[in-house]
């Protein structure tokens, strides 16, 4: 469950360290676009994930009951985490065995999965309860800074008669489409046992401010990045009672508001099963004035030669070369890679276009 030589990772990403539990990675399962899953409840479209890339209780505690180990005739999770390369969501399976679903009264208490993320691991309280400047008064910096940074979830296991998730903070546009999106699948009543299936897919923020989503920044997920993530499993076993277990994947029961005791998570890239050599390349207009394009290789897998054709007669070996066009127009530009795995090519048409 834990990813590659950690030592190694963290001196190459210090951000790691500003994690909890140092000297663990997790990972996350890079999804091909064309395996995408779909959020029904059906886990079918998560085979494709390998084992170890779940996570259970073996890696929660119970930070209410310190000592405790789990009982799986009691409680039992397992968590899934995927991604897909050019889109800014995180997917999740939740699968969880209770011996008691506690879902029956209004408010929070109901069992709950409590999702916390950070994108760009900038650490950092994400609740009033721990702003540092204790000189803004607490209902202020709930409108200024409450999940602007990080974003807390609470995710109802299952909902009745209430919405999907409590997203924690003022901007509850979070929790809605085209942000989010949530299936369940269970067969249970409240007070009975049995197993939950949860699907959904969340997008992280750099900022999320409670004026609106019109000045939102979604993180920007790719491979290798690392991010700060951690979940809690709320387990509440007497409908009469206030008490309930707190599983959490950090060993900071304040994860809920300090995103520097979130835990590290890798975007992983694709699986060697779902990998294919695929030419692509992006570009960037430099100069519209004197026509200079930087053009960069975003070939999929190892290439070790390169050939342009920029659709003017001109061509380049580089990689990733910048070419000064003589003339205004729609250009047809090709990129031809070599290597290991074969060859392979990408034509875009008049994807470059000046004037």
């Amino acid at each position: 469950m834990k990813y590659g030589v950690l030592a190694l990772l963290l001196c190459l990403d210090g951000a790691a360290l500003a994690a909890d539990r140092p000297g663990t990675v997790f990972k996350i399962f890079q999804f091909p676009a064309d395996r995408i899953p779909r959020v029904d409840g059906d886990p079918e479209d998560w085979k494709i994930v390998p084992e170890d890339y779940a996570i259970g209780m073996d890696q929660l505690v119970d930070d209410t009951h310190p000592g405790r180990k789990p009982e799986p005739k009691d409680l039992d999770v397992k968590v899934k985490v995927g991604w897909v390369k050019g889109l800014n969501r995180l997917y999740f399976l939740y699968e969880a065995y209770d011996n008691y679903w506690d879902f029956a009264r209004p408010g929070l208490h109901n069992d709950i999965f409590e999702l916390v993320v950070d994108g760009d691991m900038s650490g950092g309280p994400l609740i009033e309860n721990f702003r540092l400047n204790k000189e803004v008064p607490e209902r202020e910096a709930h409108f200024s800074m409450h999940g602007v940074q990080a974003q807390n979830y609470h995710i109802m296991t299952p909902p009745r008669g209430k919405d999907w998730a409590l997203a924690w903070g003022c901007n509850s546009y979070v929790k809605n489409l085209p942000y989010a999106n949530a299936a369940y699948r269970y067969d249970f009543e409240p007070g009975q046992s049995g197993k939950l299936i949860l699907e959904f897919w969340i997008t992280p923020f750099d900022y999320a401010g409670c004026e609106g989503p019109q000045r939102a920044v979604e993180s920007v997920l790719r491979e290798d990045k690392l991010i700060g993530l951690s979940w809690a499993v709320l387990d509440y076993d007497n409908p009469d009672s206030e008490g309930h277990s707190f599983w959490n994947l950090s060993r900071q029961h304040t994860m809920y508001g300090k995103a520097e005791e979130l835990v590290a998570f890798r975007l992983m890239p694709l699986e060697a099963a779902f990998h294919r050599f695929q030419a692509d390349w992006s570009f960037q207009v430099i100069d519209m004035a004197r026509r200079r394009v930087a053009f960069h290789d975003e070939t999929n897998g190892k290439a070790v030669s390169w050939k342009w054709s920029f659709g003017d007669g001109a061509t380049s070996t580089e990689q990733n070369p910048i070419h000064e066009y003589q003339r205004a127009g729609d250009f047809i530009v090709t990129l031809e890679v070599d290597g290991p795995e074969g060859k392979s090519r990408r034509e875009k048409i008049w994807d470059v276009a000046l004037r």
